[in-house]
């Protein structure tokens, strides 16, 4: 089989590069052909147009996208390769249902003329122009063979929003490495990790907020309990930068005197992410919905950090944002909800209190990840692409 894959891929420094080349490498160890036609591109959709123009497209079985996090790119030149081939075999993996991409590369006129003038016009400018932006987004959508999701709760809300039939849903879980097992550490101190793309709607400042309530209503924890932020401090972001993001994080921490309690782990080589995660005990995700997505849906994707958890055999205590209550419902952790830092408190107590809640969850974490290494994630994703194919 000879796949065109349209989809980001390392080194650009987003979660869904991470995803696509670990998918390109396993579906080649199964023997698969892969062409990346969009290979350089980045998010510039101009470009991305003009390569599908020049590319040449006989012998491609099926193509296959990964879209979410605002990669227009992909969106526009699905669409065009739609127009363009209207048999050929298109999948694609949706990251950020219930919607494929949330915005427009341009807003029409006369609203664009509002790109330009402070805040918030553009952003009403861009609630305004939403209407179009769904229904083009329902258009591919409808068009396409198969669109998959990492979760069922996220293969619901892309197919109650977008209109779709169910024979055009699948389900394939995240896919992860297969990382040798690793006892748990000492259990005191406790060690909590943050792990992931270091930004602005992480709820990393309510992680912060409980630890120092949790240490305000016990102080005796203050010497058990140790939090490590780790993971990207860079991220090519498609809703705005981090700009200086962790020098507030860094003040915070000290204005809550938990210097002596946090430890930094920025922008790790791929080598050693296992290493450190399988150091900690447990993960935690305090994930918040963005408040400016919810004027245009709601949120349904997973998280690559919940998926190096599993990979290593390690519990995780998560918001109830996305679709994270379903990732830990294999008893590999626990769901607070989102931005109820009391909540959040309560659940590091209770942790403390039953250490041997981060062992049973690391159990099952353990099983859950011996599920979905990527080779078998490939078998699942070929089993989609040859249904595909056969449908056509």
């Amino acid at each position: 089989m000879h796949i065109a894959l349209l989809a980001p891929l390392p080194p650009e420094k987003n979660g869904i590069a991470d995803y696509a080349g670990h998918l390109k490498s396993a579906l080649e160890q199964q023997g698969v052909t892969i062409s990346t036609p969009l290979l350089g591109v980045g998010n510039d959709v101009d470009k991305a147009l003009e390569r599908v123009a020049q590319w040449d497209w006989q012998g491609i079985d099926l193509v296959h996208a990964e879209i979410g996090g605002g990669r227009l790119a992909e969106f526009n030149a699905l669409r065009e390769l739609r127009r363009r081939f209207p048999g050929l075999p298109i999948t694609a993996t949706v990251h950020d249902p219930e919607r494929l991409v949330w915005r427009r590369a341009q807003l029409p006129w006369p609203l664009s003329m509002a790109s330009g003038m402070p805040s918030p016009v553009p952003q009403i400018a861009t609630v305004l122009a939403d209407p179009l932006c769904l229904h083009e987004e329902r258009q591919l959508a409808r068009s396409l063979t198969r669109l998959i999701t990492l979760t069922q709760s996220g293969g619901h809300a892309l197919r109650k929003r977008m209109g779709l039939r169910e024979e055009q849903m699948a389900v394939v879980p995240h896919g992860n490495l297969l990382i040798p097992p690793a006892p748990l550490p000492p259990l005191e101190p406790l060690r909590l990790l943050y792990f992931g793309f270091i930004y602005r709607g992480k709820g990393i400042e309510d992680l912060l907020d409980a630890l120092t309530l949790t240490f305000a209503q016990q102080p005796a924890l203050r010497s058990t309990i140790r939090l490590t932020l780790a993971g990207g401090s860079e991220p090519e972001m498609a809703f705005g930068p981090s700009g200086g993001y962790i020098g507030q994080l860094r003040q915070r921490i000290t204005q809550a005197g938990l210097e002596g309690n946090i430890d930094w782990q920025l922008d790790l080589p791929a080598a050693d992410i296992a290493k450190v995660i399988q150091a900690h005990h447990v993960m935690v995700l305090p994930y918040r919905e963005s408040s400016k997505l919810k004027l245009l849906g709601t949120q349904r994707g997973t998280s690559g950090a919940l998926s190096w958890a599993v990979a290593c055999g390690r519990g995780a205590i998560t918001s109830d944002a996305r679709s994270f209550a379903e990732e830990v419902a294999g008893g590999n952790g626990v769901i607070f909800a989102q931005g109820n830092v009391a909540a959040l408190a309560a659940e590091i107590s209770h942790l403390c209190a039953t250490p041997e809640l981060a062992q049973r969850w690391s159990e099952h974490a353990s099983l859950i990840g011996s599920q979905r290494v990527w080779p078998h994630t490939a078998e699942r994703f070929l089993k989609v692409f040859a249904a595909a194919c056969t449908e056509h």
